[in-house]
């Protein structure tokens, strides 16, 4: 008896097999990793080489030439390939059952055993399916105009870096939302995670590091893009569903861009780091501007914080992650402790696959200010003397000259974003907040 490893699909998941009849002299070495459409996606049975034996392989297409000439280059010498001429006795469909890991037994998602289920559960034909899971890359091809799923538009940052918002049309937005309400909603993500869950907000992500000696800001670069297709099929893979419906659901939820949406972008950007853009929104990627990338990426980084957590207890430290701003915070007021814990950081979120933007980390002493989300944490949670000097003038100005001549940004319900701002403000200091509520209520609005 002879066990084989065979690498799977989920990254750092491995399946064994048991085999009988094998000799330490053969061997069959298998690619698990392929494309979804290729013969040797996944491997299942007893893989037995002894004469006049059948192998045993899952496959997605009945292609008889390549497996044979998969066993003939596989047995143990050139006499075997001699006497022994494989044949296909049979193609053995691959699995449709739900097969969850342990820890989602707990995960009330929707069964959906194959792609016509899931068709019919997003209410869609399944030619309309396969045309918006886009299992080809389609969406990269140059020309497509109307025919594509996604509007795009380019964001310019600071330090030459950019963004890039890629909005999905009306048809696939609205299977985006019923996949993440539906499906994602009843995955759990890791307790330290703030950013796109229901009750929590910059508040509750900045609050347990106020009135600490020190305060360290870490931001992962690229963090959307960075999820790619075959990190999200593991999310559903895990989830229990099958293979040929996790690759039609992370479809779903990917996109590639095309190169021409940066066509405005080359004078601007060094030819270096325009390469390095293009290849990276070119492969399979959570879209910025899609209803069910946050909680993927969510997902997608639960390693992550769970390995930081586990860092920041044996460090002494508190540990809180809003999207992709990380905050580490201790009672140390040294701040050449926490440096020296920096590179087992870095080292952790370069493990899991993130990339660091270097030039955004801060480490912020207790006697300078400690700033996070935009909101300061020195003594309690607020916001900044700049940002309510500026709203009070306006408000004062409305209230003695009309709020006219304040709208200079020429918003179109001037009165909806004063509130709003006022709003935040009494979220973060409730005092502060009152004192800007009661000037908004002596302004005479105009009828």
């Amino acid at each position: 008896m002879c066990r084989w490893k065979l690498s799977g699909v989920t990254p750092g998941n491995r399946e064994g097999v048991t085999s009988r009849g094998v000799s330490k002299d053969a061997s069959l070495r298998i690619a698990a990793h392929a494309q979804p459409d290729s013969l040797l996606h996944s491997v299942a049975g007893s893989l037995v080489t002894a004469r006049e034996q059948p192998i045993c392989v899952a496959s997605c297409e009945r292609r008889d030439g390549d497996l044979k000439g998969l066993v003939m280059a596989n047995q143990s010498g050139p006499q075997d390939r001699d006497r022994v001429k494989p044949r296909v006795v049979s193609w053995r469909p691959r699995g449709t059952e739900m097969r969850p890991v342990s820890a989602a037994s707990q995960w009330h998602v929707p069964e959906i055993r194959t792609p016509r289920e899931l068709a019919a559960w997003l209410n869609v034909s399944f030619k309309q399916l396969d045309w918006l899971a886009d299992i080809r890359s389609l969406e990269y091809t140059p020309g497509r105009g109307r025919s594509r799923h996604y509007c795009y538009r380019v964001l310019s940052k600071r330090f030459g870096a950019v963004r890039l918002i890629e909005a999905p049309k009306s048809r696939l937005k609205a299977i985006q939302r019923q996949i993440s309400s539906e499906i994602l909603s009843q995955i759990p993500v890791h307790e330290s995670v703030h950013g796109f869950r229901r009750g929590k907000s910059i508040n509750t992500f900045a609050a347990p590091h106020v009135g600490r000696a020190c305060v360290t800001k870490i931001d992962l670069e690229d963090f959307f893009p960075t999820v790619t297709r075959s990190w999200v099929r593991g999310i559903f893979q895990s989830a229990g569903y099958p293979d040929a419906v996790s690759v039609l659901l992370a479809g779903l939820c990917t996109n590639s861009a095309p190169h021409d949406v940066w066509q405005d972008m080359r004078e601007q950007l060094p030819r270096q780091r325009l390469r390095y853009i293009e290849a990276l929104y070119a492969t399979p990627h959570l879209p910025q501007g899609a209803p069910s990338s946050p909680t993927l990426a969510n997902l997608a980084a639960f390693r992550l914080d769970c390995r930081l957590s586990g860092l920041a207890r044996k460090m002494e430290l508190t540990y809180t992650r809003y999207a992709d701003d990380l905050a580490f915070s201790s009672d140390s007021p040294a701040t050449r402790d926490i440096h020296r814990r920096l590179p087992y950081i870095y080292a952790i979120v370069m493990e899991e696959g993130f990339r660091i933007h270097f030039r955004k980390t801060r480490v912020m002493p207790s006697a300078g200010r400690q700033f996070l989300t935009g909101l300061v944490v020195n003594d309690r949670l607020n916001i900044t003397r700049t940002d309510y000097d500026v709203l009070k003038a306006i408000l004062t100005n409305c209230v003695r000259h009309g709020p006219d001549g304040q709208n200079r940004d020429r918003r179109n319900d001037f009165r909806a974003h004063l509130s709003g701002r006022i709003a935040f403000v009494e979220s973060v200091h409730p005092e502060r907040g009152n004192k800007l509520r009661q000037l908004f209520e002596r302004i005479q609005w105009p009828t």
